[in-house]
């Protein structure tokens, strides 16, 4: 019975998606492709443990929810054309759009821009990422039942306003992409954040959706600079998964991480597209500059071979497109390792980021190197209360006691 259930587990991970897409493109309705997949699911967990797994576990739960998508729709149909449509639904339908993925589809209907940015993020973080309501609630900081209510409205509107399901045709592409590749970013951070035991398995595959459909919008639009530099940034960050939590669960930082644990095939494959936006000489845009920084610190072997001016000079460049308090904060810790931890604070300091943790574990570490302990303390105190998962909860506090002095 538990291996059943860690077969029901992986293949939930595996497949959701591609059940979810499958059945959206075949009924183009978002209500029926998520609760028939979710029925679906819930027939494995009452079916394998007595039959057994099948063969093809992907394929008996597609033909599971479009059997039962057909039930439902002939149920419910207040027209007989659309009963009629239900009952010629074949199982290899005509591709849409420029690619023919129905995953990339289904991304392409959630980033609609008639919804709003946030809602465009959650409804893909459900529909594609497979998380649930409170892990996306728990993303956002809201409460459950108002992402639920987002995530129903979301659906409603993409129904009502008969928006279609498919890959926007070429010309469309480039309105349409900024949204996208916010929502992969979003989706890929989810993965490749969320460090609590027990999560690695669903984030790693989160993140590695995040790069398949990243790379398949780069199959669409190959000349777009900025899909190169989001698919170049996600990999040097995934290049670093390995060592990025040490073996008790506690986040590893840069600087203390094992090189020789980096996936350099990842790296190499980051490192060749950043140098090609660079040859193309064209202004890079936010996502190119970030995978930039993120190529100066896999280049390096040690930490202590980091081109530290390099990546101010880079963060500087980042702030005339995204003049935003966090982007301020990530450039003070790189001037703390090029001008000293002084004049890294007196910018931190002068930051709005009072709810962020991150602004607190900075300033607590600028405080340590400065000798100043009990100030040092009270940042680390408010940067645990803040931290969002166990692993950097952990770094944390290890961090807060081995603090001495006043």
């Amino acid at each position: 019975m538990t291996d059943v259930g860690e077969v029901i587990a992986r293949t939930h991970r595996a497949e959701w998606a591609r059940v979810v897409a499958t059945l959206a493109r075949r009924f183009g309705d978002l209500d029926i492709a998520e609760e028939m997949a979710a029925e679906a699911f819930a027939t494995a967990v009452e079916r394998w443990p007595v039959d057994g797994v099948p063969p093809n576990p992907g394929g008996w739960l597609t033909t599971t929810a479009h059997r039962k998508a057909v039930d439902r729709v002939r149920r419910e149909a207040r027209r007989e054309e659309k009963h009629r449509e239900a009952l010629m639904l074949s199982d290899t339908p005509e591709p849409l759009g420029a690619i023919d993925d129905d995953r990339l589809r289904l991304v392409f209907t959630c980033c609609h821009p008639a919804l709003a940015m946030e809602t465009r993020v959650a409804l893909t973080l459900r529909m594609v990422g497979g998380l649930t309501v409170p892990e996306i609630a728990h993303a956002f900081l809201v409460q459950e039942t108002a992402m639920g209510q987002r995530i129903t409205r979301a659906k409603t509107k993409i129904k009502a306003a008969r928006i279609p399901y498919r890959v926007p045709s070429r010309e469309d592409l480039p309105a349409r992409v900024t949204g996208v590749l916010a929502v992969l970013y979003l989706i890929f951070n989810e993965g490749y954040l969320a460090s609590d035991p027990g999560q690695e398995a669903v984030r790693a595959d989160l993140t590695a959706e995040a790069i398949r459909l990243t790379r398949l919008v780069r199959a669409l639009l190959p000349a777009d600079g900025e899909v190169v530099g989001l698919l170049a940034l996600m990999l040097l960050t995934e290049a670093r998964r390995a060592a990025r939590v040490s073996a008790s669960g506690e986040l590893v930082t840069l600087g203390e991480q094992d090189r020789g644990a980096w996936d350099r095939e990842l790296i190499a494959e980051g490192h060749a597209l950043v140098r090609a936006r660079l040859a193309s000489g064209r202004a890079p845009g936010r996502y190119q500059i970030l995978a930039a920084i993120n190529a100066v610190h896999t280049d390096a072997r040690d930490i202590r071979d980091t081109d530290w001016s390099q990546i101010v000079a880079l963060y500087d460049q980042l702030l005339r497109l995204d003049p935003s308090p966090i982007v301020r904060l990530n450039r003070a810790i790189a001037v703390a390792e090029l001008d000293g931890p002084e004049v890294a604070l007196a910018e931190v300091d002068r930051l709005p980021l009072e709810g962020y943790h991150a602004f607190h574990a900075t300033r607590a570490d600028l405080l340590r190197r400065l000798g100043r302990s009990v100030q040092s303390r009270a940042a680390y105190d408010r940067a645990i209360a803040l931290a969002g998962n166990t692993a950097e909860t952990a770094y944390l506090i290890r961090r807060r006691d081995q603090l001495t002095g006043p």
